[in-house]
Parts: structure tokens; C-alpha cells; sequence
């Protein structure tokens, strides 16, 4: 069976995930065998919407923990029996001293794939203070991972897969407002208010591709916002634009929405 492919794809801005998604749908309208996706980022998974419009498709999402931004996808006919729906995941611990080497989520993440893994095998990543960071994964990449040493830096990040039962989940991440007043509606200065990082960290983090603008890629760190606009930045959560309002002294008080 064929899907709609040139609708589905229309218009994404990376279209690469979603054509594996049609692909791996096809199969599954096929066989009538369900299948799981690898972890999907949170661009991927607002592109995968799409499928859930078709009707002769059933698309369940899992990633851990109801709250987690990195999920798999599982397809089945509709007109199927429904199936369980917990994804097959395990876990992973990443020790190493971080107390003189603060390391970022995304530090993490490169010396997992830097130890042969695949981005799509990685689902959720956290940090615990200085001592390293907990992660969620495919048993393959589990497998994979298992007893390996990598590195941050000069740091030694020794890796341990476990199940996920034995994971210390971050807290969840509660929406909170917060009111910042800037000299412009810019990006850079309304991402740096937003996610509590320095305007040079989110400019390196939008070179690097990490950050997103209502789901889709934004390259100009310099770009006016305006009210309703979301901004994505990857293991962060999101910020929302709620108001903007000019001062007296002619500088702009935003109001935003951190989930």
C-alpha cells in the first residue's frame, strides 16, 4: 500500500525522518506487523503528526515517561487489535568527575555517538550535577554502549546500560512565566532571558542547529519575534513568546512561557 507521500513531505523543512516514517508505515499497512520507529527529536515528532491524520494508520508515542521530548513512534493498522505500548527502551548511567569540567547535555550526547551510535538510537539525556548524566536508548544501542569508555574533553565518561527502572528521571519540568526586559525583540536576547544561558551560548547553539524557531530551523540569531512565536532548544524545553510591550524608556518588557 502506498501512502500520499509528496502531501506528507510538503513543505518540512528536513524531510529525511519522515520519509523513513513512510517507508516504515507502507511496511507496516502491509505486513500487519506494528513496528517501532527509532527516537525522533522534537522536530521529527511535530512533523510525524502528519501521519496521524491517515486513517488506516495507528501512531503510539514513548519515550520513557510521558513529559520526555525525544520519542519512538509506534505504527500499526488501525483496524487492528491495539497493541501494548510501551516502547522497547533501556537505560544508560555515564560517570565521570565533572566537578573542574562542567559538561552540557549535548557534550553527553556526541561521546555516545562518538562510540558508535547512531543520534536516532539516543532518546532523552539529563545530567546529574558533576558526576555525569543518565540517558534513555534502544536496547541496541544499549548493547552497544555497555561497558565502554568515552570522553568528554579530557574527562573519562565509563557508560553502564540498565533498565529504565533504575533511572533517576529529572524533575518534571513545570511551565513557569518569567518576565525579562530587553533593548530588542531579538532572538538571541529573548532565547538567552528565556533558557537562562548567555547570548554567546545560544548563538553557538543556533549555528550548531540545536535551536528552533516554531519547529523549524532559524540561522539569524539577529530575527524580531513577535507574539506567539515558540522557540525549541533541544534537552532545554521550550520558551513561548506571550507579550511584548514597548517601556517608557523605550526598551521592550516580554512576558514568556517556559515548559
Amino acid at each position: 500500500m502506498s501512502l500520499p507521500r509528496g502531501l506528507l513531505i510538503e513543505g518540512l523543512a528536513e524531510p529525511e525522518a519522515m520519509h523513513r516514517l513512510i517507508l516504515q508505515a507502507e511496511e507496516v499497512l502491509r505486513t500487519w506487523q506494528p513496528s517501532w520507529s527509532n527516537f525522533l527529536s522534537g522536530p521529527e515528532l511535530e512533523d510525524s503528526r502528519r501521519l496521524e491524520s491517515l486513517t488506516e494508520l495507528r501512531v503510539i508515542r514513548d519515550g520513557g515517561r510521558p513529559d520526555t521530548e525525544r520519542c519512538r513512534l509506534q505504527l500499526s493498522r488501525s483496524d487492528q487489535e491495539a497493541q501494548p505500548q510501551s516502547a522497547p527502551i533501556s537505560g544508560l548511567r555515564l560517570e565521570g568527575n565533572f566537578l573542574f569540567d562542567r559538561a552540557e547535555p549535548q557534550d553527553m550526547r556526541q561521546a555516545l555517538i562518538d562510540l558508535g551510535v547512531t543520534a536516532d538510537g539516543l532518546g532523552d539525556l539529563w545530567l546529574r550535577g558533576d558526576r555525569g548524566a543518565q540517558a534513555v536508548c534502544t536496547p541496541e544501542a544499549a548493547n552497544h554502549l555497555n561497558g565502554l569508555n568515552g570522553r568528554v574533553r579530557d574527562v573519562t565518561l565509563s557508560v553502564e546500560a540498565v533498565t529504565i527502572d533504575c533511572l533517576q528521571w529529572p524533575a518534571q519540568r513545570l511551565p513557569k512565566r518569567l518576565t525579562s526586559v530587553e533593548a530588542s525583540c531579538r532572538l538571541d536576547a529573548i532565547a538567552s532571558a528565556g533558557f537562562g544561558l548567555s547570548r554567546s551560548k545560544v548563538i553557538h547553539q543556533i549555528r550548531d542547529g540545536r535551536l528552533r524557531l516554531n519547529w523549524q530551523p532559524v540561522r539569524q540569531a539577529s530575527r524580531d519575534l513577535k507574539v506567539g512565536d515558540r522557540l525549541q532548544l533541544q534537552d532545554r524545553g521550550s520558551v513561548e513568546v506571550l507579550s511584548l510591550e514597548i517601556t517608557k524608556r523605550d526598551r521592550w518588557r516580554v512576558e514568556m512561557l517556559r515548559r
